[in-house]
């Protein structure tokens, strides 16, 4: 790793299957220790349920409301400043409950990997 200073590129913001809107601003094989991506939520809609093999993340809200369910936890609504830990294999998910979109930052450590994610919708 070196000293590095990364604009914004917001038009490389897309959406997922798992119903929010992805921009990565850091997840790059050379840095493997983190990666930070900002997620949107727009309001009514609810994540579908899922899960990251071996990786932690933590929710950091930024802007709006929402109610977030983590593993057997009742769920709890959040909003700006509030952080969510979610350990590694927990399932998770989010509900924008509010009227504007639900921005937060995703942390994972290690970096996220699609081949980590795994879709439980079906499951509860």
């Amino acid at each position: 790793m070196r000293p590095l200073i990364l604009p914004l590129q917001r038009g490389d913001e897309h959406l997922t299957e798992e119903r929010c809107f992805i921009l990565e601003l850091r997840n790059r094989d050379d840095d493997p220790a983190l990666s930070i991506a900002r997620a949107r939520v727009l309001p009514g809609v609810t994540t579908r349920w899922h899960r990251l093999r071996d990786i932690a993340e933590r929710y950091v809200i930024l802007e709006g409301r929402g109610e977030v369910e983590v593993g057997d936890l009742a769920p709890q609504a959040v909003a700006a400043g509030d952080v969510v830990v979610i350990p590694p294999g927990v399932r998770q998910r989010i509900r924008n409950s509010g009227d504007i979109d639900l921005v937060f930052l995703a942390l994972c450590t290690p970096r996220f990997r699609w081949s980590a994610y795994e879709d439980i919708e079906a499951q509860p």
